[in-house]
């Protein structure tokens, strides 16, 4: 009676909190005591779904209870398992080509604290419980495989798949009202895998877990030991908080573009900047260059590296910061304006 009466603020309120507690975890603790946890809310989610839907199984005090707060501790454990999808693919990526991924995680985790009765469903829970699975494969597998190509994608992907569809089969036979609703789960659970294919082969997932840390164009760029030391211009504190960014160069000069990225220990990628000039004729971006480097994982405030662009046109440029495959982690806009000397300097150690 205490918990009927009190469900709806029970329900919102354990969401809340697996987003809080993963904010302030995942964004302090090492990423085995991450994976850890979010093996943890896997295991109760999959026990939750078995007691919410297996009611024809054995009763007793103790099974009534569990059954009781099951829904709690679905919405806890989907709560924190979508926001630590959240937070990574948020990290991971540049907003404006994450957006969508990150949009259909926040409405997932609007309508499981809005529309409970919602997630009372078979097909809902499975199919929430399929992207979660699809979209933590992605994070896991390049940690462990050092990789971020393509083909750790795809693994992922057939991976989860398989696992949802022995946990259906499972299901199935512990639970009759599960049997009768195998074409919808199927439907759904399939839709969430094409899905997120499409989502990736289209360049709309961010390349998890690399996360771009810094970008910025320098006059120049020079390695020296174990640091990068830049020259940038002397500016305002006025400038420095207008958006853009103005570069004043001589003509022939070249400009150079620095950037620090986030990569797991061991992990081994190819970083590409492609430099791209706008066109005010044609109204559009055109490409100039595609400048790559070997990026190696490991170090805590990112692998520092950067490229020249020695023909610069005046105008406005923009970098895409990308892996081999396209994926985008960030970009950076800038306007070149022609001088007739160079402006006062200050140097940074990057």
């Amino acid at each position: 009676r205490f918990f009927e009466r009190y469900e709806r603020i029970f329900v919102p309120g354990v969401l809340i909190l697996g987003v809080v507690v993963d904010f302030v975890t995942f964004r302090s603790i090492s990423i085995g005591s991450t994976f850890l946890i979010l093996g943890g809310h896997l295991c109760l989610a999959v026990l939750s779904i078995i007691l919410l839907n297996g009611k024809e199984t054995k009763r007793g005090k103790m099974v009534s209870y569990a059954r009781l707060i099951s829904p709690l501790i679905l919405q806890f454990s989907f709560g924190a398992l979508l926001s630590a999808s959240l937070i990574f693919y948020w990290f991971s990526g540049t907003v404006s080509v994450s957006w969508s991924l990150l949009g259909i995680v926040a409405i997932l985790m609007a309508s499981n604290e809005v529309l409970l009765h919602v997630y009372q469903k078979p097909s809902i829970q499975l199919g929430v419980l399929a992207f979660i699975l699809f979209s933590l494969g992605t994070l896991m597998l390049p940690y462990a495989f050092h990789s971020v190509d393509v083909s750790i994608f795809v693994i992922a992907g057939l991976l989860s798949l398989l696992i949802m569809t022995m946990f259906i089969v499972v299901l199935a036979r512990l639970c009759s009202s599960i049997r009768k609703q195998l074409p919808p789960i199927a439907i759904v659970v399939l839709s969430v895998f094409l899905g997120m294919n499409v989502l990736y082969f289209f360049h709309l997932i961010p390349p998890i877990p690399l996360s771009l840390r810094e970008a910025g164009v320098y006059h120049s760029v020079q390695q020296t030991s174990a640091v990068y030391l830049v020259q940038t211009e002397l500016e305002s504190w006025i400038d420095s908080w207008l958006p853009g960014e103005i570069i004043h160069i001589v003509a022939g000069k070249p400009v150079y573009l620095f950037t620090s990225i986030f990569a797991p220990q061991k992990l081994n990628t190819e970083i590409v900047h492609h430099w791209q000039y706008f066109d005010d004729v044609q109204g559009k971006w055109i490409d100039k260059d595609r400048l790559s480097f070997a990026l190696t994982g490991g170090r805590l405030d990112g692998y520092r590296g950067y490229s020249v662009k020695t023909s610069v046109q005046e105008g406005k440029w923009r970098v895409n910061v990308e892996t081999k495959n396209g994926q985008a982690l960030g970009h950076i806009r800038f306007e070149v304006i022609f001088v007739a000397s160079s402006p006062d300097l200050l140097p940074e150690v990057h």
